[in-house]
């Protein structure tokens, strides 16, 4: 699992507020269909930009309740959404939350379940937290729609197999909606939001992911680190010449309980 430290974090926070990541936490939280005075549980809540969007549309009277194994993420949380006194921010996971049964309406993970060691167990629990109806919504990208072209096909097989390694689950949208049903939700949509980048842009996806990419495989000793730099190094250089191209696909599964 890739270690989210105080500067990955900020790498995460540059990139999760530009237009690429924006579309993703968007189309998630409108599968999620807010109402004021809601209640809603944010899994993985990282730099609080989810969390803080939630506390703004459930109003005064709802309540965001936000989540993070990390205590940098935490601490990143915390301070962005101090402005706003519906919000509380604890440790836990999506396995181990610390609320009560049927504590919630809604509750949202974007980006979390590729990292969840027991997917079943954490929705069986999620499930135990949500009421009557509860809502639950679980985006991810599913890892074998990544295109990124090269003129070294053998080095990026090396680097996308070595970045499997940071993940529990790279298929998570493939296996979940069946996972889902067996732990008590009905399925209700399944919505593709497919990424294409062919310019490299500073605030892109696909600007994040070569730069998690090269510091995860260095950071872990995985490769000959002059090896990693001319990965990354091909991929800008592409894009200087015109040749850059990237694509994946993320997909949001909305369910509710039954």
């Amino acid at each position: 699992m890739l270690k989210f430290d105080a500067q990955t974090a900020r790498i995460l926070d540059d990139a999760y507020q530009g237009s690429d990541i924006v579309k993703r936490r968007m189309a998630n939280f409108d599968a999620l269909d807010i109402r004021a005075g809601d209640r809603v549980l944010d899994i993985g809540c990282g730099t609080g930009l989810m969390t803080l969007e939630l506390s703004r549309a459930v109003g005064e009277k709802g309540r965001v309740i936000a989540i993070d194994p990390s205590a940098e993420m935490r601490e990143y949380a915390t301070s962005r959404c101090s402005v706003r006194e519906n919000i509380e921010i604890h440790e836990g996971s999506a396995n181990d939350l610390p609320l009560a049964g049927e504590s919630v309406d809604k509750a949202v993970a974007v980006q979390v379940f590729e990292y969840v060691e027991d997917i079943p167990g954490a929705l069986r629990e999620i499930n135990r937290v949500l009421g009557r109806d509860g809502r639950l919504v679980i985006g991810d990208m599913h890892w074998d729609t990544m295109a990124m072209f090269t003129d070294d096909r053998p080095r990026m097989g090396l680097m996308r197999s070595i970045w499997d390694r940071h993940m529990v689950e790279r298929r998570v949208p493939a296996i979940l909606p069946a996972m889902m049903e067996d732990a008590g939700f009905l399925v209700e949509e399944i919505r593709p939001l497919t990424y294409v980048d062919r310019t490299l842009r500073p605030d892109g996806l696909a600007h994040m992911m070569i730069v998690l990419m090269k510091n995860y495989t260095v950071q872990k000793e995985l490769l000959d680190p002059a090896i990693v730099e001319a990965w990354a190094d091909e991929q800008f250089e592409l894009a200087r010449t015109g040749r850059f191209f990237f694509t994946i696909s993320h997909f949001v599964v909305a369910a509710t309980k039954r």
